[in-house]
């Protein structure tokens, strides 16, 4: 049976979780939120190395063939880290680079928004990668350090998260723009207040979808489908009532949540 191991710092990486799922309902999936060093965005790269790669030893340990790091600031400080590391154990993949290559292929002369934790936005790596391949589209970024954590605790879909992301939308940085990359697994849950804001005049660009339909392309065809329904597990390196609560909404369904200490 195809084992897929997917990580976050906390549950945003539900949603890519519940997308891979959704494509590939034979393969069992391993998912490992790690609330206790919630949130990598304001955490240093080293840091994030190593929490990337006791998480991917943890995962391996799982018997996970494939390994997604479903976090854009880990995407973007550990990926190529965690690759060497695993060398030989699993196949890794990140949330960034399926993204770049959609911007690609759909879009030519026209202004990209991103937004994301400060950890991404800070390393560039959404520009740098899009413009390593294009001259003429133009990316702008913008930090939303407030989204993540307001998502985690349950926050969206009210009048105080829209207040917040209507605050940032309106910024300088994303005037213009014909598509917004919705740089943080998390923003997902708030795809719909973004998309109001926007109306008809921006593409919301759902990371999830993308990277899951990304994925699917890469190791579809060998899936090795189960002889009964895999049943997945999901870890949390910390335990919290709102984590419990939040991530039936972020994986569409109820799920048993086991606490793992795996830092020892």
């Amino acid at each position: 049976m195809t084992t897929i191991g997917v990580f976050d710092s906390g549950i945003g990486g539900l949603t890519v979780a519940k997308q891979i799922n959704l494509l590939l309902p034979s393969a069992k999936i391993i998912y490992f939120g790690d609330i206790a060093h919630l949130p990598y965005g304001d955490k240093s790269k080293e840091a994030i190395v190593s929490y990337a790669k006791k998480i991917g030893e943890f995962l391996i340990d799982q018997n996970c063939q494939h390994i997604v790091i479903a976090c854009n600031t880990a995407s973007a400080f550990a990926f190529e880290s965690l690759k060497r590391h695993l060398y030989g154990k699993a196949f890794v993949y990140n949330v960034i680079d399926p993204v770049v290559e959609y911007v690609l292929n759909n879009y030519s002369n026209d202004k990209i928004g991103v937004i994301g934790t400060k950890g991404t936005i800070s390393s560039r790596i959404y520009p740098r990668k899009i413009n390593k391949k294009s001259s003429v589209l133009k990316v702008t970024s913008l930090a939303t350090p407030l989204l993540a954590p307001m998502i985690e605790e349950g926050f969206f879909n009210n009048n105080i998260s829209k207040t917040i992301i209507n605050a940032y939308l309106s910024k300088k940085e994303l005037t213009s723009i014909k598509a917004i990359i919705l740089a943080c697994t998390h923003y997902p849950l708030i795809e719909d207040a973004i998309s109001e804001y926007y109306g008809k005049s921006v593409d919301v660009l759902n990371t999830a979808e993308i990277v899951a339909k990304y994925f699917l392309n890469k190791i579809g065809n060998s899936v090795v489908v189960a002889s009964s329904q895999p049943k997945h597990q999901f870890y949390v390196s910390d335990y919290t009532d709102s984590f419990k609560e939040t991530s039936q909404l972020f994986f569409g369904e109820q799920i048993k949540l086991t606490k793992k200490n795996i830092w020892d």
